[in-house]
């Protein structure tokens, strides 16, 4: 198993390295300060706790964020996610910690968009649909699967995981909230199992140690890494387990908890 020290010590090596400072630089001239882009990911969990396998793909390899690296489903929050319906609300204390912690103008509609965005990817990139079967409606087109198939999506079981914010300096930039929910509240398989929309390739249920010895990159790791020590430590995933925030500040890439 991967050491997350040995992972964040990488990828400081990285930010600190002269083809990234001069990256850094490039960007700063061409493009000026760039704003992380508020980003969900999913970690969807199949089995128990001491024995548990993980969704993932392999981004396409046209892409330009990311090409061929195996990840969860995930994406931007899309600016309707927010007012999408659900059959049930964030658990209040991952809405309490949503708000406290995101940038810009906090809000609960902004901490559900969080949520919403999360099942969305997830939905749009595999085809699984999260949820109840409870009728919906909706006139967001990236929705309409739901409407189609008569899925609510669901809220009030997603666990923050955590959070990290890509590098100052980068070109793309994503302020990325990772969310864990169970195989069970999947209401919707396609009939062959997966149906991507071409973002995500290969899909697969995987351990822990088969998606870190697989095209994972630095940072996907140490989010494998700090599932695998929450469910060994918190097997029914308590809305009130800390929460790390990975950032990087002057050259440095650090934690804390939120």
């Amino acid at each position: 198993m991967t050491d997350v020290q040995s992972e964040l010590d990488r990828i400081e090596k990285m930010i600190n390295a002269p083809e990234t400072r001069k990256l850094r630089k490039r960007v700063r001239d061409d493009m000026g300060y760039v704003r992380p882009r508020n980003a969900s990911t999913m970690m969807l969990i199949d089995g128990p706790a001491d024995n548990f396998k993980v969704l993932m793909g392999i981004r396409n390899k046209n892409l330009k964020f990311m090409p061929g690296a195996l990840v969860f489903p995930g994406g931007s929050v899309d600016r309707g996610d927010g007012a999408v319906s659900a059959v049930d609300d964030l658990h209040p204390i991952t809405e309490e910690r949503l708000i406290k912690a995101m940038r810009g103008r906090p809000s609960k509609h902004a901490a559900r968009a969080l949520g919403l965005a999360a099942i969305r990817e997830t939905a749009e990139e595999s085809g699984l649909l999260m949820g109840r079967k409870v009728p919906f409606q909706t006139k967001n087109a990236d929705w309409k699967l739901f409407e189609e198939k008569g899925i609510s999506p669901s809220l009030a079981k997603l666990r923050l995981i955590s959070r990290a914010i890509t590098p100052p300096g980068m070109p793309r930039r994503f302020d990325t909230w990772f969310f864990a929910a169970r195989a069970d509240e999947i209401a919707f398989t396609p009939e062959n199992g997966f149906d991507p929309c071409g973002e995500l390739e290969g899909l697969q249920w995987l351990t822990p140690q088969e998606a870190i010895e697989g095209e994972t990159r630095e940072i996907t790791r140490v989010m494998l890494v700090e599932l695998l020590n929450r469910l060994k430590e918190d097997p029914e995933l308590s809305p009130d387990y800390p929460v790390p925030y990975y950032f990087s500040r002057q050259g440095k890439f650090s934690k804390r908890d939120i």
